[in-house]
């Protein structure tokens, strides 16, 4: 079974860094794309960032410049760099595997973590 445990949230001023890791188990990490998400109060689910199997990566806008998303293969963790945090950021953090191909007869199936809390307050 695919597990996927976030770490690394928690409280910090604005202009601050946090690195979020997303830990994964139970299959062969390389062979996933990994996406974070955030979810803040009262708002929907939004997409963040991607980091694809070769090592591709994508931005939301509002975040270009200041995030980074990265993969250790060897270790199955997605980390996801934040700095020069602003208020707006504040958020649940949700890391996202998405398998290309079919895992008993689920095609593309995709696995959530629990999600990992980022508030950014002075």
């Amino acid at each position: 079974q695919v597990q996927l445990v976030e770490s690394g949230g928690g409280l910090v001023q604005p202009g601050g860094s946090l690195r979020l890791s997303c830990q994964v188990s139970g299959s062969i990490f390389s062979l996933y794309t990994i996406d974070w998400y955030r979810q803040a109060p009262g708002k929907q689910r939004e997409w963040v960032s991607r980091v694809d199997r070769g090592a591709t990566t994508n931005y939301t806008d509002s975040v270009k410049g200041r995030f980074t998303i990265s993969r250790d293969n060897f270790g199955s963790t997605a980390y996801l760099q934040m700095d020069t945090l602003k208020p707006e950021d504040t958020a649940v953090y949700y890391c996202n595997a998405r398998f290309h191909g079919t895992i008993a007869g689920i095609v593309d199936p995709s696995y959530w973590g629990q999600g990992t809390q980022v508030t950014v307050s002075s």
